[in-house]
């Protein structure tokens, strides 16, 4: 199975039609799948906050948004999330990296995976967690809970889902 294209089909599956993204190596092949998708207006973002803010003009414009990012940033959206996205009850999947677990080759990275669930918990947002690649048959699922509830929901994707850190 190509996870790239099954992710990328789900998303088109559940008429997401603006995707923004921000540059993480573990998922730049979804996000090369997303941008040769004609029926998905992808535009990347300099930061996961303006993203969101983004997929919300989007949302009000009539679109289904999503958000690609890595949990390294959680931090800085969570005033977009409380004020923005939740107050005004905004549907909003969350394609996230989650880096700093297990192998992970950067040491900075681990400090915010420390704090990725728990700030995700704090915000009452539906958290999965992708380990395994067959995880990914639960995302059609959780794409159509979103839109349902008109929720963000967080899906973190760590190492070994995507593959691994390759050699170390």
């Amino acid at each position: 199975m190509n996870i790239d294209k099954k992710i990328t089909d789900d998303l088109v599956a559940n008429d997401i039609s603006f995707v923004t993204t921000v540059p993480c190596k573990q998922l730049a092949g979804v996000i090369d799948e997303i941008d040769a998708r004609e029926d998905i207006f992808h535009i990347p973002s300099n930061k996961e906050d303006e993203g969101m803010g983004l997929c919300a003009g989007a949302w009000m414009g009539g679109k289904r948004p999503a958000i690609i990012m890595q949990n390294t940033a959680i931090g800085v959206t969570i005033n977009t999330l409380a004020t923005l996205i939740q107050y005004y009850r905004m549907p909003l999947p969350m394609l996230i990296s989650y880096r700093g677990e297990l192998r992970e080759p950067v040491a900075c990275q681990v400090e915010m995976a420390v704090h990725t669930k728990a700030l995700l918990a704090q915000m009452n947002i539906p958290t999965y967690h992708f380990h395994h690649q067959a995880d990914v048959e639960e995302l059609d699922a959780i794409l159509k809970y979103t839109f349902m509830c008109n929720k963000p929901v967080a899906i973190l994707t760590d190492a070994n889902f995507w593959g691994g850190y390759g050699d170390q």
